[in-house]
């Protein structure tokens, strides 16, 4: 095949005589080394020879299952065409950020999970490798289009946090012709795509870049404000239209065992943003005196999820001296991405499983952690397999810095916004309608706030809805005979 041909015709349903491959992976070694990306991009002819693969399924199981449901056959066969710029135009069209999801999602539990050749047995095509190779060849030849904001309506939004579903919603928004404003806590903008995923899975520069065309595209960006103490959400529904929450889950689970209150004993999110923040250039003083700073440590990592799979990794590259991950299942019933547990056992991370804490040990300062093996029971309410503690073997692991992954809860909104009559559900999420607004009128959720921790791309997704829901209420605001009519 002429690589060079602009538009090769009929390149597709490959995946019988061309293997599947992604992007070259740096070496473990280098890899434990520093905090850079862990792989190569994919050069041009191998990202069109991998597009080449699909087999343009009639039914695409892959874009059903994508949240954003991406035209994910008709970009991958305009990229083994060459027509790569239609192909980055077309993936924008449903998402906000596809070069970030194409870097963070967890496509094998998604769009390759469900690849119908995957099934087949020659390997799903490696759509997550060239979402990310065309948004960052986009970015690249100039080909990601400033936002172009639509005609003034009159009206604005405000949007509380500037996370994935925030941004998202702001886009769309501005496009719709509102006058869109974000108010964050923190001094960067991001969310948890800056402060919670590492580096070595999504550059900041990735972000930056998006941030600053949201910015260019007129939307303001109040970082260091924070809802319920710098400004309240009364004083936002008085200045704004429409308020959308977007906040995300910040607040920890608890280990419920003794000794988790013990120094040595820290949150997931407090070791990542410490490390980011690091990496950001930040003087960090938890990293200075070494409360969250695995140099020389004994780490052990308590959870199995995406979050959990992030600590065990930037631990290894801040020179722990040895990190194990302590999972209450098996691997197959782990919550977090197959790929990821490679990647951190490539990089020396030990997994157990099915065991769980008992205990954390040592005198005012973590120094091991006892532990159960367990036995999977019957399933639960979500059909998973209910760990249950085998009483007759126990087992003590070294340990000075244990960093509990247990997952996050929402906060309490109504006491922080000052807005008792703010509905919750019973799992402290935002209690919404199904056009995603809240039992304050005018005040609308989504993102983890309401759906409880997830991906980003179901983030993205929540603020793609939402973008429509409060379009359609400010329309009927302004207009409302037109509206009733």
């Amino acid at each position: 095949m002429n690589w060079a041909d602009p538009i090769e015709r009929n390149v597709t349903n490959k995946f019988v005589d061309r293997k599947q491959a992604y992007p070259a992976k740096r070496t473990p070694d280098s890899r434990r080394a520093d905090f850079l990306e862990i792989g190569a991009p994919f050069a041009d002819d191998a990202a069109r020879a991998q597009a080449g693969r699909c087999a343009q399924c009639g039914v695409p199981y892959c874009q059903v299952h994508c949240p954003l449901h991406n035209h994910i056959p008709d970009w991958l066969r305009l990229t083994a065409e060459g027509r790569l710029q239609e192909a980055y135009d077309l993936s924008s069209r449903t998402s906000t950020m596809p070069e970030i999801c194409g870097r963070i999602c967890p496509q094998d539990r998604l769009c390759e999970g469900n690849c119908v050749i995957e099934f087949s047995g020659h390997g799903a095509v490696t759509i997550g490798s060239v979402e990310k190779y065309l948004g960052d060849n986009a970015w690249e030849n100039g080909w990601v289009r400033p936002i172009e904001p639509g005609t003034p309506t009159g009206q604005s939004v405000a949007v509380i946090g500037a996370g994935p579903a925030g941004l998202t919603a702001a886009e769309y928004l501005r496009v719709a012709g509102y006058e869109v404003e974000i108010y964050d806590r923190h001094d960067r903008a991001g969310g948890l795509l800056i402060y919670g995923i590492p580096n070595f899975k999504l550059d900041k520069s990735v972000v930056d870049r998006r941030v600053a065309r949201i910015e260019e595209g007129g939307i303001a960006i109040h970082r260091g404000v924070e809802v319920g103490k710098d400004i309240t959400l009364a004083e936002l529904r008085e200045r704004h239209d429409a308020v959308f929450v977007a906040t995300g889950v910040y607040q920890s689970r608890e280990l419920t065992v003794d000794g988790a209150d013990k120094d040595g004993v820290v949150r997931a999110i407090d070791f990542l943003t410490a490390s980011n923040r690091s990496g950001l250039g930040d003087e960090v003083a938890e990293h200075a005196d070494g409360s969250l700073f695995a140099k020389d440590r004994d780490v052990v990592v308590i959870g199995g999820g995406d979050t959990a799979m992030d600590c065990v990794r930037t631990a290894i590259r801040q020179g722990a001296k040895s990190v194990k991950c302590l999972y209450r299942r098996d691997r197959e019933n782990m919550p977090g991405s197959r790929t990821e547990v490679a990647h951190a056992e490539e990089e020396g991370v030990e997994f157990l499983w099915l065991s769980g804490p008992a205990s954390i040990q040592g005198e005012t300062r973590a120094e091991r952690v006892q532990a159960n093996r367990m036995e999977l029971g019957e399933p639960d309410a979500d059909g998973r397999r209910r760990p249950v503690v085998d009483s007759s073997s126990s087992f003590a692991l070294d340990a000075d810095l244990v960093i509990l992954a247990l997952g996050f809860e929402p906060e309490p909104l109504p006491t922080i916004f000052g807005e008792e009559g703010l509905n919750v559900t019973d799992w402290g999420t935002l209690e919404c309608d199904e056009d995603m607004m809240t039992s304050l009128p005018g005040v609308f959720a989504g993102g983890d706030i309401s759906r409880g921790a997830s991906l980003v791309v179901w983030a993205v997704r929540d603020g793609r809805d939402v973008a429509e829901k409060i379009d359609a209420y400010l329309v009927q605001q302004r207009n409302p005979s037109a509206a009733a009519a």
